[in-house]
């Protein structure tokens, strides 16, 4: 049987000798602390030590990043994977900023709240920033008490999770927790990695189970196998050899929140380019793709689609002149309904010929006019303008205010006779 005591004091001491000692967030720091943790989830220092100064290069702090565009932290994101985490990352500053006075809390319960902070990660920012006793228990701490304990079981079932958070609780020491936290996590990267196990050097060579029975390759238990799910995508490479459309997909889901080529097929490609001012000229399927993510397998396909610009964007300039006034008008027209209404909440266009020339738009003389408006510009500064996309906004909006009505009063909709 092996005992707490002996446990602790093998890998305190091995860790005040051989374990990482240098790197750059292994400060007082609770910000960096917390970066840390998030971008260390499923992913390995070595890939983190390159993102981790960029990091706090561009948000030296957790009001720049709860103040930057979502947009600016997914791009410097990009290349970590799962996306989630640097969505949640923003989420997260916002609410320190909001709930904790832009101070991070001290204890674990307080900092499981933030967006994308779990048990483990709140106990590891504890016990690093703030000195707290407290157990943690990630891919590599399961992986070292499964082998040196002998405990078999999918670390991830319920059943199995519930028996390691009780042995990680009770085999955490009252002093040098610190050190003590630091070993399991360096053990478990370096000594006792997935594969490439270092037994003859490892402190726990003595009391492991695993070394003893030769388990090693066995414990921790794998994952039950079964058959993943597949799933089908269709998607469109719009390209007029220079340019390539991307759009921004839902906040939600597979890539959420990340610029991706639309979805689409074949049949839908020569709308879903006139939408967007472009004219089809020539559909050619790509080859398919597969793509396997945890959970699913998606199969892609593909379509390449040759366009160009349509008549109103192709530098006609009567056209492109009729697009720049009718923008102009529009923008004063919108302006002063703003100021007869009151209309803080922003200004929508829907429908109409102008989400067919976005990106004109976008460009156009509308912005300007709109809060052209003499000793009442200051009243439209920071008024948000929305550009509605959606191919059939009024039955959407229609649909969405149907659900809302019913789920205020349930009784309201009734079936017509």
């Amino acid at each position: 049987m092996i005992s707490s005591a002996d446990f602790s004091r093998r890998l305190i001491a091995w860790q005040r000798r051989h374990g990482r000692h240098h790197l750059p967030w292994q400060v007082r720091e609770p910000y960096r602390v917390w970066l840390s943790e998030i971008m260390l989830q499923q992913t390995q220092v070595a890939t983190v030590l390159d993102y981790y100064p960029r990091f706090i290069a561009r948000f030296p702090n957790v009001a720049a990043l709860a103040a930057a565009p979502q947009d600016d932290v997914l791009n410097l994101w990009a290349g970590l994977g799962y996306y989630s985490r640097a969505r949640n990352l923003h989420k997260a500053a916002k609410q320190v900023m909001h709930d904790f006075g832009g101070v991070f809390p001290q204890q674990r319960q307080a900092l499981e709240t933030l967006c994308g902070v779990g048990r483990s990660t709140a106990a590891a920012i504890a016990a690093f920033a703030f000195h707290e006793r407290e157990a943690i228990l990630d891919g590599n701490v399961k992986r070292v008490l499964a082998r040196c304990f002998g405990i078999d079981g999918f670390p991830g079932s319920v059943a199995t999770e519930k028996v390691l958070w009780q042995l990680a609780e009770s085999l955490l020491p009252s002093t040098a927790t610190e050190a003590y936290t630091q070993g399991l996590m360096d053990l478990g990267a370096t000594l006792c990695a997935r594969s490439n196990y270092a037994c003859s050097i490892c402190p726990m060579q003595e009391i492991c189970v695993a070394r003893r029975e030769g388990w090693q390759g066995e414990l921790p238990a794998a994952r039950p196998r079964k058959a993943l799910p597949e799933r089908e995508a269709s998607l469109l490479l719009l390209t007029d050899g220079e340019h390539v459309l991307l759009e921004r997909r839902p906040p939600t889901g597979i890539w959420g929140g990340l610029l991706s080529l639309p979805e689409g097929d074949t049949a839908t490609a020569d709308e879903f380019a006139r939408r967007h001012g472009l004219r089809l000229l020539a559909t050619q399927p790509m080859a398919k793709l597969k793509h396997t993510f945890t959970h699913f397998r998606l199969n892609i396909q593909a379509v390449c689609c040759r366009v160009e610009r349509a008549s109103g964007l192709a530098g006609e300039p009567v056209a492109a002149e009729v697009l720049e006034q009718f923008s102009v008008w529009l923008g004063r027209v919108a302006g002063n309904n703003v100021l007869t209404l009151g209309a803080r909440g922003g200004v929508y266009i829907v429908g109409g010929v102008v989400p067919r020339f976005a990106e004109r738009f976008l460009a156009s003389g509308f912005a300007k006019s709109l809060r052209d408006k003499g000793c009442m510009s200051h009243y439209l500064d920071g008024i948000p303008v929305w550009l509605v996309t959606a191919e059939y906004p009024g039955l959407t909006g229609a649909g969405v205010a149907l659900q809302q009505a019913s789920e205020r009063s349930p009784d309201a909709i009734r079936e017509i006779p």
